[in-house]
């Protein structure tokens, strides 16, 4: 089994399309087939089910990616780690980041970095906070961006910038004209929330928890997997939700939304990474760019 077989599969596997595969790697659609007709062949394996012009990936198939998305991870690692020892900073540097993070608060300093290092690549990929514990512990992405804390001792974090976490809902609810917000205000109240595994909606039910209100007791009735979508549905509903200052602040200018009466302690973003793999200089230059004072 090669590296190039590997990036194939892992190309049709995301695509589940031979010819979009053969696009983006820059190759013929026949030698997409044949790379992955010799590996199915070689291990005896169905990878992908041929339905009509779509493939689909086989269980087999859904297990192996898994575990080719980590190798390759780890062969571009060391392919890094072994052009910085030679004193080149190239490549391609791999960051996976929670939503509110991504969406608002990376891409300025992304910007700013590629600016500087102009020869440095940088892929990012979104999801929740698990997900990206997940990505950095088993080497998919370098580095990760998340909300609040995670439990993994395989990987060391560090503050980079902070956040606030408010509770709005439309500018008509009973909530945005209390002046105070307990737990029979809370109770009472149907809400939209992230799903469980987000860094929003782990950070508030620490604060219910704080404050002596049990997070079980939310009459949670949607439950969705973006900031956007959130804040989408809590403005044409009667609904109550929680999302980060970032994401509500232009909304609440436009008279969309209202904010509660309902005070949370600010949340740390937090840079994640492996503390036994290695760290390039990209990430290293990254980290300095974050935690150094904004110039101008």
């Amino acid at each position: 089994m090669t590296l190039d077989q590997l990036r194939i599969f892992i190309a049709v596997a995301e695509r589940e399309h031979l010819t979009r595969a053969a696009e983006a790697l820059r190759l013929t659609p026949s030698a997409v087939s044949s790379a992955i007709h010799a590996l199915e062949a070689r291990y005896d394996t169905r990878l992908f089910d041929r339905v009509g012009r779509r493939i689909e990936l086989t269980e087999a198939g859904r297990v192996f990616l898994i575990e080719a998305q980590a190798t390759l991870a780890r062969a571009q690692a060391a392919e890094l780690a072994l052009a910085e020892l030679g004193g080149l900073m190239r490549g391609t540097l791999e960051i996976q980041a929670s939503q509110t993070i991504a969406s608002y608060w990376l891409p300025p300093a992304l910007v700013r970095f590629r600016a500087a290092y102009p020869s440095i690549g940088i892929h990012l990929a979104t999801g929740n906070t698990e997900t990206v514990r997940h990505a950095v512990h088993e080497g998919l992405a370098e580095i990760g961006f998340i909300e609040g804390e995670i439990d993994d001792p395989a990987l060391a974090t560090r503050a980079v910038g902070e956040d606030r976490l408010i509770l709005v809902t439309t500018p008509g609810h009973p909530l945005a004209k209390a002046s105070h917000v307990g737990a029979a205000e809370i109770a009472a109240t149907r809400w939209v929330m992230r799903e469980r595994g987000s860094g929003t909606r782990s950070v508030f039910e620490a604060a219910l928890t704080a404050r002596g209100i049990l997070p079980e007791t939310l009459k949670v009735e949607l439950e969705l997997p973006s900031n956007e979508a959130v804040r989408a549905a809590v403005e044409v509903g009667d609904h109550a939700t929680v999302v980060s200052e970032l994401v509500a602040s232009p909304h609440i200018a436009a008279g969309k939304l209202a904010r509660v009466a309902f005070e949370m302690t600010p949340r740390a973003f937090s840079m994640v990474w492996h503390k036994e793999r290695y760290r390039s200089k990209a990430a290293l230059a990254l980290e300095t760019l974050l935690v150094a004072p904004a110039s101008g």
